[in-house]
């Protein structure tokens, strides 16, 4: 999942692996994250792990050493491959970030997970409302209107919400900001988990308004109304999240 808006797409399905390599990196990342793999254990020998995902030792080695490099798995001579601390995971990794989707819900993760997008986000809307574009507001109205036809159609209005998120992160011109991409489809993704199985047509109603609210303020050039009317969408998708868990 490292392309932008793969992980929203997948809500209406699992989306399988595309080869062993990443059925491998896939099964046994989550399975960290799941707490399958609990931390600090050592996995399963590589005879036994390539009879489990039916590969070769060249497969298996080398998506260790891609969740190695996620900071999930560290590798000791004599004592083989062991769970790495939550402290070194790579948070920000998007593949990471998915694989929480289907685990266990961990409260302080989710908490988090919102504190990032309040401390930047609604700056990134406020600066964005200070020297927005024309181009940009086309690009914003545009998403606004996907949203609008979209509302039979709940991947498809998934979707367009994260573009304009992710239009907003753009115009902020903020390396720091852009690199919430993943957080931010991952929050929009707990959140609209909980409306696939309960349709509720008012919520995402109610999501587009704020959303128009939200793009209103920052055509006008209004910087706290902006900052505000961000902080308000973030709120909504952790109320929402929150919902049925």
């Amino acid at each position: 999942m490292s392309e932008p808006g793969s992980l929203l797409r997948s809500l209406s399905g699992r989306s399988t692996a595309r080869n062993y390599h990443s059925h491998v990196i896939n099964e046994i990342g989550a399975g960290v994250i799941s707490g399958r793999y609990a931390i600090g254990t050592t996995l399963p020998n590589d005879a036994e792990l390539m009879e489990e995902f039916e590969v070769s030792r060249t497969v298996l080695r080398e998506a260790l050493k891609t969740l190695e490099a996620k900071g999930l798995l560290e590798a000791r001579p004599k004592v083989g491959t062991k769970v790495a601390k939550k402290s070194r995971w790579s948070l920000y990794d998007p593949q990471v970030l998915a694989w929480h989707l289907e685990a266990p819900v961990d409260a302080e993760f989710l908490s988090g997970l919102h504190e990032v997008r309040r401390s930047l986000e609604p700056q990134a809307a406020a600066e964005v409302a200070r020297r927005r574009t024309a181009d940009q507001i086309r690009l914003m109205l545009y998403w606004i209107h996907q949203m609008e036809t979209s509302l039979g159609s709940l991947q498809n209005f998934a979707l367009a919400d994260f573009e304009l998120h992710r239009i907003i992160a753009d115009a902020a011109h903020n390396p720091f900001v852009r690199a919430l991409y993943g957080l931010i489809e991952l929050a929009h993704a707990f959140a609209y988990k909980t409306q696939i199985d309960e349709r509720d047509p008012c919520v995402l109603d109610k999501i587009l308004e704020s959303h128009k609210l939200l793009v209103n303020r920052i055509e006008y050039g209004d910087e706290a109304g902006a900052r505000q009317a961000m902080l308000d969408t973030i709120e909504q998708d952790r109320v929402i999240a929150a919902a049925v868990r």
